[in-house]
């Protein structure tokens, strides 16, 4: 299994099928709300892996061992606590973190900031909690994109180009 992909998508041709300008395209694709749900299912197809039984399954992605995977957006930042954990009147809780851990295989982090060319890492639980405990990751386990590329990605193999 690759420890990273590479997705590209042809703008002029979504422009042209959206009915829409490719800076409206690239507006819309860049929001993580919205591309998820895409990059999801190519993340599926392409390492032939499932999706997650329901929305509420506290994971995203299933790999051909049974292995949980939580997938995130790279925009400004990246955080790896639980969802419950981030938002207004949320906090960080280390033991609800580690217990997410101890849960999911790992991340598969995608930089939608980089649309059309989206790379993508499956970055392993293990490495996550190392970053943790070495203090790499910072309060609440948020930081920022920046720092993704700088303390992450160095750590895994480079995006593998996948077909259309």
């Amino acid at each position: 299994m690759p420890e990273s992909l590479l997705f590209e998508w042809n703008l002029e041709n979504l422009s042209e099928s959206m009915h829409l300008p490719e800076q409206d395209v690239v507006a819309y694709f860049k929001d993580g709300r919205r591309i998820s749900f895409i990059l999801e299912r190519r993340i599926r197809d392409a390492l032939e892996w499932k999706l997650a039984p329901s929305e509420g399954s506290g994971f995203d992605l299933i790999d051909q061992d049974g292995g949980n995977w939580e997938a995130r957006s790279v925009s400004s930042g990246i955080y790896f606590c639980p969802s419950y954990m981030v938002g207004s009147g949320r906090s960080f809780q280390e033991d609800g973190f580690i217990e997410k851990l101890d849960r999911i295989s790992g991340y598969v982090c995608s930089d939608i900031m980089r649309f059309p060319k989206v790379p993508v890492w499956l970055v392993p639980s293990d490495l996550v909690r190392e970053l943790y405990w070495t203090g790499e990751l910072g309060a609440g386990t948020r930081i920022s994109s920046a720092r993704f590329y700088s303390t992450v990605v160095p750590r895994l193999d480079p995006p593998t180009p996948v077909a259309d």
